[in-house]
């Protein structure tokens, strides 16, 4: 799997593609936006920038889209804790307060490997998670792997002629968002 296949794919599915970042732009957003982009996230940038309804503006000096994908997550888990559909039990009894509760698990989700927001409500792991990462569609605690890795991604999101199996689940580095998408408890 490569960037470049996964750009191919995507300009066959007439996804409009910009220029590519460079490592400046890179940068940039990285420290715009609070995010390390895992090698398999940075190259497809560094190649080609996805644009329209789904993707974010990686370029754009303040985007609140930008903002609210990165938070999207950790406001998920929030919300449904908060609706009473959430709550690990190796998190201790539920306290009675939404400040305690939302400090509670702003201190586990901090321990919890990042997730980059790629396209939707789609996300990869952050740096330094190497090559091959899966990635997870995040909605709520709702968290599902779409694709095994990037490229398994793109085909399964944009469409193929091709059949494609299920993908495995890959644990390496991303234990509680995986527990989440198998329905086990998290730490």
């Amino acid at each position: 799997m490569s960037a470049a296949d996964v750009v191919q794919l995507l300009r066959e599915r007439r996804v409009v593609l910009e220029r590519g970042l460079s490592e400046r732009e890179l940068a940039r957003a990285e420290r715009r936006y609070g995010v390390r982009f895992a090698q398999d996230h940075r190259e497809l940038l560094r190649l080609a920038l996805p644009v329209g309804d789904g993707w974010l503006n990686w370029r754009a000096r303040a985007d609140e889209g930008v903002r609210k994908a990165v938070r999207w997550p950790l406001e998920g888990i929030l919300f449904d804790v908060e609706n009473e559909v959430f709550w690990p039990a190796s998190w201790g009894e539920r306290p009675d307060t939404v400040a305690v509760r939302s400090a509670i698990v702003g201190h586990h989700v901090s321990t919890w490997p990042q997730l980059v927001p790629l396209y939707s409500h789609r996300y990869l792991p952050a740096a330094p998670f190497g090559p091959g990462a899966p990635v997870l569609s995040v909605h709520q605690t709702d968290v599902i792997v779409y694709g095994a890795n990037l490229l398994d991604y793109a085909a399964r999101e944009f469409g193929t002629t091709r059949s494609l199996p299920v993908p495995d689940l890959v644990t390496d580095g991303l234990s509680p968002w995986s527990l989440l998408a198998v329905g086990e408890d998290v730490p």
